[in-house]
């Protein structure tokens, strides 16, 4: 069964609405590369026989404007490339049940014509109907997990990730769980991807990398730190896990190769220009982990210890900028473009 990760909702100082900045900056980093495999690879010629109707979907999309302007960046590219053929656009959004994306939809500044509706419901399951789709785009969401691999919690086993919430500084049993999990989530987003996806449509997703691995992990510190001063009860602890797995390059051609129904047209792992790494602007970074992580930390262990952890982590600002500058502070994200056979 599917759990729900939502990030912070609503409008206020620690939302997902108002810190989500990093994610918009990957975004940014990857339009050229959405408008080329647009340009270069998209033949809506060959999708749309009778009808016009030209169907793009967002999937995992969250709260916020970011997908917005993802999503509107895509409806421009294609309209410039097909001005000469009278195309129906319609626009998607499909993300979990609580995210009230269509609301926030009805309140963003932007060209309303073109999108139709946002789909509840988790993007690694079907959501649309068989052959119905001529582009999707995922961004920053295919990392999650459906769920945490179970195999971690099991105290006699090699994969008992104790005292950590993710796989960083893990022993490799808890890594290989990592990405089994990976790979059978993948298993089914493509399955129904390939039901969805029109022959000849095209999906393309991008992906935080390497350097969140490490970011995450000062929760976790913090964490620690209070099972280190009797707060906290150390179980709790070692029975929490990040449901996320950050793929290679390595780990995608592995997935999409043994799914079979799509072609790999163009993968990159890319080094863009981030203002906040740069600057090796912690704060920002982790006050939008807090917007993403949050739910879950209250979800586990109540809504003091997960807000006690929150503040914490910012406390750690200077080392975490300290531990940026010693460790290159390079942004890293993961372009894939991909066509259905």
């Amino acid at each position: 069964m599917t759990t729900s990760f939502p990030m912070n909702d609503g409008n206020s100082a620690y939302s997902y609405f108002n810190n989500s900045q990093p994610q918009k900056e990957l975004i940014d980093a990857s339009k050229d590369m959405v408008r080329d495999a647009i340009i270069g690879k998209l033949d809506v010629e060959v999708m749309l026989s009778s009808s016009h109707t030209f169907r793009i979907i967002e999937l995992g999309c969250s709260i916020g404007p970011n997908t917005f302007h993802a999503m509107q960046h895509v409806v421009d590219v294609v309209k410039e490339k097909y001005h000469n053929i009278i195309l129906e656009l319609q626009v998607f959004f499909s993300d979990h049940v609580e995210n009230d994306f269509n609301t926030l939809f009805r309140s963003l500044p932007i060209d309303r014509s073109y999108y139709a509706s946002g789909v509840p419901g988790s993007f690694h399951g079907r959501l649309f109907p068989t052959r119905s789709i001529h582009f999707a785009h995922s961004s920053c969401a295919i990392h999650w997990l459906s769920k945490v691999p179970k195999e971690l919690l099991d105290e006699k086993s090699p994969t008992w990730n104790k005292g950590l919430i993710h796989y960083g500084t893990s022993n490799i049993d808890v890594v290989n769980a990592y990405i089994a999990q990976f790979e059978k989530d993948m298993e089914i987003f493509f399955n129904a991807r390939a039901e969805e996806i029109v022959p000849g449509g095209m999906m393309v997703f991008i992906s935080p990398f390497s350097s969140y691995i490490r970011l995450v992990e000062f929760f976790g510190s913090s964490l620690m730190d209070l099972v280190n001063e009797g707060k906290l009860d150390e179980s709790l602890v070692d029975s929490f896990n990040l449901p996320m797995y950050f793929p290679s390059p390595q780990d995608m051609t592995k997935v999409v190769e043994k799914n079979g129904c799509f072609s790999i047209e163009f993968m990159e792992l890319a080094y863009p220009k981030s203002k906040f790494v740069d600057e090796t602007d912690a704060k920002t970074f982790i006050i939008n982990l807090r917007a993403v992580l949050e739910g879950l930390l209250i979800n586990h262990f109540g809504s003091k210890i997960a807000e006690e952890v929150c503040a914490r982590t910012l406390l750690k600002s200077e080392e975490i900028s300290t531990w940026m500058k010693a460790n290159g502070g390079k942004s890293c994200q993961l372009f894939v473009a991909l066509k259905r056979k």
